[in-house]
């Protein structure tokens, strides 16, 4: 099997699509395993039936049209009119833009790309230097990752419900769970813009009621988009399917319709686009699940937990060791493709060091998404500095101060549970 395996792992490194070597990894264990190879097409069949995957097309396609209309603009100049007299006002504006942005398109690179325009030229005439600038929107892009309707937090509960290792995962909780720790590294990265508030010679804007409530007026339309999403799933009225369904037709209706921010024509290149995210995401999802079964009946995951027991019999090394392989992989791999090939590897191994899913879950995820612009292959960086047109070692210095804040944040996620597992408490 060792010596079979080689010839996958030179197609991987030609840069064969990561579906097709997961797909044959998988074929080629059952085959080894002597198992019928139709166990792959009924695993690919079964995850079709799953109805909260209805969720990824139709939320993907709501924060698709989002980026594509003038959304991104008009909640810059919300949150500008309404916060714009704090100290640090605008990178707040900016750390809050992003978030809510990154949580409905589920995707930090089009964050960077759809808001950088505006923010980083606003932060520079506000008098802010051009590192803090870059530094700032680089590492904000992926903070929405732990807010509800994201994408990947919606992904790591089906494949942790299909892995079925320890309690339930449940979606509506992982929304739940991800709310405090992503508050908190908003809030730590708010602080820190604040400090630079005081020492940059920052032009501040004087609140004026009647700008605030003009443009509260202008955005009147997306505002109650994370209340019929969380309130809709919360009240009981939705499961999240339906949820995405409704805010799909919400978005639809707002920015085709009313808005007619986006044409008709130009909405089957939206409906295109945002589907061939999706497609990526099911084809590996799919082939994943299969090779997630050869991998649980061959025992990989104990036979691991063993080996990694035998060195490292504390949790809390554990954990520290899993942080710092979760930077590595956020650098090397997509967030979607790591839960997928990852996460049913990992769910097993952290159940037995008494490691909560949920609790896996969010740290999983926090710790990818600073991988996203961790030097020196961070992918984010390397948008930015496309983005931007800046050198991606300017980049590099740029955004150490907000990674080693948001680090500090993922320890605390990781050492300190009832972060995330406060709403397991009866």
């Amino acid at each position: 099997m060792s010596w079979l395996g080689l010839p996958l792992l030179l197609l991987a490194l030609l840069g064969a699509p990561l579906f097709a070597i997961i797909g044959a990894s998988a074929l080629l264990g059952f085959h080894t395993a002597g198992i019928d190879l139709q166990i792959v097409a009924i695993e690919i069949y079964r995850m079709g039936k799953m109805p909260v995957l209805l969720a990824i097309p139709l939320f993907t396609f709501a924060g698709y049209l989002l980026s594509e209309s003038d959304t991104p603009g008009r909640l810059v100049r919300l949150s500008q009119a309404w916060l714009g007299w704090l100290p640090g006002g605008l990178p707040i504006v900016a750390l809050l833009t992003c978030a809510l942005f990154t949580a409905f398109t589920g995707a930090s690179g089009v964050t960077i790309v759809a808001l950088g325009a505006i923010l980083v030229p606003a932060l520079a005439t506000a008098g802010y230097p051009e590192r803090f600038n870059l530094g700032l929107v680089t590492s904000s892009g992926s903070l929405g990752l732990l807010f509800a309707p994201s994408l990947p937090l919606i992904l790591y509960g089906v494949v942790a419900q299909q892995v079925a290792v320890g309690e339930n995962v449940s979606i509506d909780d992982l929304f739940l769970a991800g709310l405090f720790p992503g508050l908190l590294m908003i809030a730590v990265l708010a602080a820190w813009s604040m400090r630079q508030g005081f020492v940059s010679r920052e032009t501040r804007q004087p609140f004026e009621l009647q700008k605030a409530l003009s443009t509260l007026r202008e955005s009147w339309l997306e505002l109650p988009l994370p209340f019929i999403v969380l309130g809709g799933i919360y009240s009981g009225y939705f499961v999240v399917s339906e949820a995405a369904a409704v805010t799909a037709i919400y978005v639809l209706v707002v920015e085709v319709l009313i808005r007619r921010e986006i044409t008709l024509r130009e909405l089957p290149n939206v409906v295109r686009e945002s589907m061939m995210l999706v497609g990526a995401i099911l084809i590996i999802l799919g082939v994943s699940l299969a090779s997630t079964n050869y991998v649980i009946d061959a025992e990989i995951p104990t036979l691991l937990f063993d080996w990694i027991n035998s060195q490292v019999s504390n949790k809390y090394t554990f954990i520290l060791l899993l942080i710092g392989f979760l930077l590595l992989l956020g650098m090397l791999l997509d967030i979607f493709s790591a839960i997928v090939i990852m996460i049913p590897i990992i769910l097993p191994i952290a159940v037995g060091y008494d490691i909560h899913p949920i609790h896996l879950g969010i740290l999983f995820l926090a710790a990818m998404q600073i991988g996203y612009f961790t030097p020196p292959v961070g992918m984010n960086l390397f948008i930015a500095s496309f983005r931007f047109g800046i050198p991606v070692m300017t980049l590099y210095r740029s955004t150490l101060p907000f990674f080693f804040l948001l680090l500090l944040c993922v320890f605390l996620i990781g050492f300190y549970s009832p972060l995330s597992t406060w709403v397991l408490d009866p």
